[in-house]
């Protein structure tokens, strides 16, 4: 498996299609890893587009330099990461798909710096966190729905993360997820990924950070700043939503769209949940190509 080095990490990524093809770079979420894009990048690089799928920090082989960096996993870190991915590589703009963590590191990158972007496949659609916000609570239906957010704030939540690591993730693909069958083969393919030694560290910081309860990685504080003030998003977007995604639910208003300046189209997806390109590949793969034809390489 290649990697590439940044400032910061040895980002372990998969590789598919030629490489003088148009960019695509696919990003996973938490609790997954680039096993979810299995039946998305074959098909796109068969149409010719160089596809990249990173292991996000803390996950697989994905590695940190140093000792001395801060295990952070806030939004700032994440998108910065997908920038110096880029800048590694020579690619100097790309086609972003994401969704949970890696649709925040794109709506990070496709926000700030836009001329990076050709255009955003984001699931549930604005992911930039609204951190000072973070305080007002949501309906208590919603509350339910964060209850790991609130266990990974306590010292029992590190435990019993540290501990059952498996348990927990396993659980949170079934609730998020309530119509996906998939059997626990295909969970061990991406459950293999958490073993990396910076998870627990890395999941336990984003999930602090978020509600400003611990401090970020001074090195973003920056990026941070800039993020709090909710920066729109300009490039081409098309936003894919689970009908029963257990953690983002559907709404009948779509509150992401006043933050997409540019063309911006919300898909909705029956029957799907919150782990889009592993539930429903075909859809994920019709949208970048859809992004393909209507934006200049």
């Amino acid at each position: 498996m290649p990697s590439i080095r940044t400032p910061t990490l040895d980002i372990a990524y998969e590789e598919h299609g030629p490489a003088d093809g148009a960019p695509v770079i696919l990003l996973h979420g938490f609790p997954y890893d680039p096993r979810c894009f299995d039946e998305v990048a074959p098909p796109l690089a068969t149409d010719g587009y160089r596809v990249l799928v990173p292991y996000l920090r803390g996950y697989g082989p994905t590695r940190f330099l140093s000792a001395a960096t801060p295990r952070s996993g806030e939004q700032a870190a994440l998108g910065n990461d997908l920038l110096q991915f880029m800048d590694a590589l020579g690619i100097g703009r790309a086609i972003l798909m994401g969704y949970d963590w890696g649709g925040r590191a794109a709506c990070v990158v496709s926000a700030l710096w836009p001329e990076r972007a050709r255009a955003l496949v984001s699931c549930t659609g604005y992911n930039i966190q609204d951190i000072a916000g973070s305080v007002k609570p949501a309906s208590a239906a919603q509350e339910h729905r964060l209850w790991y957010q609130y266990y990974f704030n306590t010292a029992r939540g590190v435990a019993g993360l540290t501990e059952n690591r498996r348990d927990v993730c396993r659980l949170l693909w079934k609730l998020w997820s309530p119509n996906w069958a998939f059997d626990e083969a295909t969970f061990e393919a991406s459950a293999s990924s958490f073993d990396n030694p910076d998870f627990v560290a890395v999941v336990i910081q984003s999930y602090r950070h978020r509600y400003g309860y611990v401090p970020g990685d001074p090195a973003f504080v920056a990026i941070e700043a800039r993020l709090q003030a909710q920066p729109a998003i300009a490039v081409p977007t098309i936003n894919l939503h689970g009908e029963d995604d257990g953690v983002g639910p559907v709404s009948r208003t779509d509150h992401s769209a006043p933050k997409f300046t540019g063309p911006y189209e919300r898909r909705l997806i029956p029957r799907v949940g919150h782990n889009v390109p592993q539930e429903v590949p075909n859809e994920t793969v019709a949208a970048i190509r859809d992004l393909m034809k209507g934006t200049q390489p």
